[in-house]
């Protein structure tokens, strides 16, 4: 493989195993998983398909190195010795960002100084200069200590692949776009059966299906900071891009309804589904729970619960439960996938315990993913 380089795609907890799916999908095979990232192998021209393409993933880095780092002078000596000048032009802007846990050096703010100190001298002395306006193209700087092992990483990204470009509007309790897709594929969902979300909200998990559903690639309307990267031909995004359109389907059986009781969020619903370019392939409707009416023998529920006191209180998170056990407890053909953040929920929602369980987090509220199988249908 020429040009081989080493990209990370990091992702929230518990999704290790959609996002290593997806990579394989796109055809890599070395992968190395762990605990919020997956390690592979690819090539400069692999960076605009993994950042069109990736739907769970939050960040494509390039790895720049790792090491152990115990003390302040090992990471500026080893951040130093790595070639930032092969990468970073002399008018590149770098910012450093960083995080540590389990590690001996804990002041974040101060590694991210000594990192970036470390790069300024390692770029001063090949471009002979004491003087960077940082005024080109935009190379930002990752630093992450864990059980003291420092990886220094470029960001391919820029903004966080959840931002896809379509979300104008949003409810109180967004669901990040990432985390959507995940909770769609994590399900029995596939194009041609029935999936409902009975509090849709802002839309985000139907139209995250719809957009699998027909293979739209979710980083198609956005850009990201490495196009603007010498190393990268601009050729390799013109043909991610062209590629990702041609194979964008077009005819294919999509049954998505979402239901809310709020008028706005209906709304909102729709401006989304159309940014993203997907509202046909949508029902939304206002409607109240209690009053949904399911008559089909078979089917799939993908909801993002309110989170207690942001819809109202308890009284009202108990009048939905409520509505909800009206709704589907009997429902036996119906897979129902429910995230909230409530640990409470298997005991309200009557018609068995989940098949499984699946701890993510939906930035920085832990959830759960609870999975209810239904029956199969007669063939």
């Amino acid at each position: 493989m020429k040009n081989k380089i080493t990209l990370i795609a990091t992702l929230s907890f518990g999704l290790e195993a959609v996002v290593k799916r997806e990579l394989i999908a796109l055809g890599f095979h070395d992968l190395r998983v762990s605990n919020g990232k997956v390690e592979f192998t690819a090539t400069l021209e692999d960076i605009p398909t993994a950042n069109l393409w990736l739907r769970s993933a939050d960040r494509v880095l390039l790895k720049m190195g790792e090491f152990e780092a115990k003390d302040f002078d090992t990471l500026f000596e080893q951040t130093y010795a790595l070639p930032w000048d092969k990468w970073i032009p002399e008018d590149g802007e770098f910012t450093v960002s960083g995080s540590s846990v389990k590690s001996q050096l804990e002041s974040v703010r101060t590694c991210q100084g000594i990192v970036k100190k470390a790069v300024v001298e390692r770029l001063s002395e090949e471009y002979d200069t004491d003087w960077f306006e940082e005024k080109g193209a935009k190379y930002p700087i990752k630093v992450s200590l864990r059980n003291d092992i420092a990886t220094l990483t470029l960001d391919t990204s820029g903004t966080g692949l959840t931002r896809r470009g379509y979300r104008k509007h949003a409810g109180v309790a967004p669901l990040k776009e990432t985390l959507a897709a995940a909770l769609v594929q994590l399900s029995f969902w596939r194009d041609g059966r029935l999936l409902v979300d009975p509090m849709c909200g802002s839309g985000t998990i139907l139209i995250e299906a719809a957009m699998i559903g027909r293979n739209i690639a979710p980083g198609l309307r956005r850009s990201f900071a490495s196009e603007e990267w010498d190393q990268i031909p601009f050729t390799a995004w013109e043909q991610a891009r062209s590629h990702a359109r041609s194979v964008i389907k077009s005819d294919v059986d999509l049954q998505l309804f979402g239901y809310d009781m709020d008028e706005e969020m209906i709304f909102a619903s729709q401006s989304n589904a159309k940014a993203a370019g997907v509202r046909k392939n949508i029902r939304f409707e206002q409607k109240n729970l209690r009053d949904l009416w399911i008559d089909q023998e078979h089917g799939i529920v993908i909801s993002n619960f309110p989170y207690g006191m942001k819809m109202g209180g308890f009284a009202e998170l108990n009048k939905t439960y409520i509505s909800f056990n009206q709704t589907f407890k009997k429902k036996k053909g119906w897979s129902i996938y429910v995230l909230t953040a409530d640990k409470k929920f298997p005991d309200y929602f009557k018609r068995a315990r989940p098949n499984k369980t699946r701890k993510l987090f939906n930035g920085a509220i832990e959830v759960a993913y609870y999975q209810y199988f239904g029956e199969r249908p007669e063939k």
